[in-house]
């Protein structure tokens, strides 16, 4: 017994490189700057809205959190902006990390509060509470780490879990009808691109695919026992799969392709250093000509 916990301890602290946690902190900060501005900007909507309407989530009944208002939602709003786009620079990552993990939190209350929770935030979240914890990282740095193996590996955790807790919800609200009705008839019918009109001309065709999304998602913890190649596979087939789920029923769960990125070796990605690379290409003198 005591071998096992140590071996899962080892697992759940795999070291990683420095610089794939660094990287994965820019992505994530730089996603929700982006996500006030362009995923989630109607949620500044809320601050007309009366505030009988607000139906806080569980965890807004338990903290003492006020009633968003105007003033509330505005000062959330820009606030977060800046802090998100500082953290993004890996500047004071513990102070600005946490300050971006309670705001960004308290963005999704006040978003999912009024009659619409959406489950692809989930990892999102997970990935800001566990960030600050690594401390200082720097681009490029292969130093290996157990802190940041355990960051990483509690969002992806968190991704897998995602897809377990979906399957969880068609049984919990849906039953076993989820699998054997019309529920993705109805959502060709209602929001279906013009790639998949016809699926709903072949008899069964559409129950088959419940059934496969269904065993897709609770397959998805295959991937901590692959390696290489079939690992990436794995990965990449999981990128796939919302790929076609967007291309059917244009759903997009942006916030939890950017946790799955935890997946990914993002060390290796180097924008700044390659931006450089180029910038000197182009200042460099050009040869001589001949004679």
């Amino acid at each position: 017994m005591t071998a096992a916990v140590r071996a899962l301890g080892r697992w759940f602290t795999s070291p990683v490189p420095l610089g794939r946690i660094a990287a994965f902190r820019t992505l994530v900060y730089l996603f929700v700057a982006a996500d006030l501005v362009l995923f989630t900007p109607w949620v500044r909507l809320h601050a007309d809205v009366p505030g009988t309407l607000y139906q806080p989530l569980l965890i807004g009944r338990l903290l003492p959190l006020p009633t968003p208002g105007h003033l509330l939602i505005t000062a959330l709003f820009w606030v977060l902006l800046a802090a998100a786009l500082l953290a993004a620079t890996g500047r004071a990552p513990r102070l600005l990390g946490w300050l971006v993990f309670a705001l960004y939190l308290e963005w999704m209350l006040v978003a999912m509060s009024y009659g619409k929770v959406d489950h692809d935030r989930f990892d999102l979240l997970v990935a800001l509470a566990v960030l600050p914890t690594v401390g200082a990282a720097r681009h490029g740095d292969p130093t290996r780490s157990e802190r940041a193996g355990w960051a990483l590996r509690c969002t992806q955790l968190a991704v897998v879990a995602t897809y377990f807790l979906s399957s969880w919800a068609k049984f919990r609200f849906g039953g076993l009808e989820w699998l054997t009705g019309a529920t993705m008839t109805r959502a060709v019918l209602r929001r279906g691109t013009e790639l998949v009109e016809w699926s709903t001309h072949v008899p069964h065709l559409l129950v088959v695919v419940q059934f496969l999304i269904v065993a897709f998602e609770l397959t998805t913890p295959v991937v901590f026992l692959l390696r290489g190649r079939w690992y990436y596979l794995q990965v990449a087939l999981m990128y796939a799969f919302h790929l076609m789920v967007f291309a059917a029923v244009t759903i997009s769960f942006v916030p939890h392709l950017i946790a799955m990125t935890s997946f990914l070796p993002l060390e290796r990605v180097r924008p700044v250093r390659w931006a450089a690379r180029l910038l000197r290409r182009g200042t460099d003198p050009a040869p001589p000509l001949p004679g």
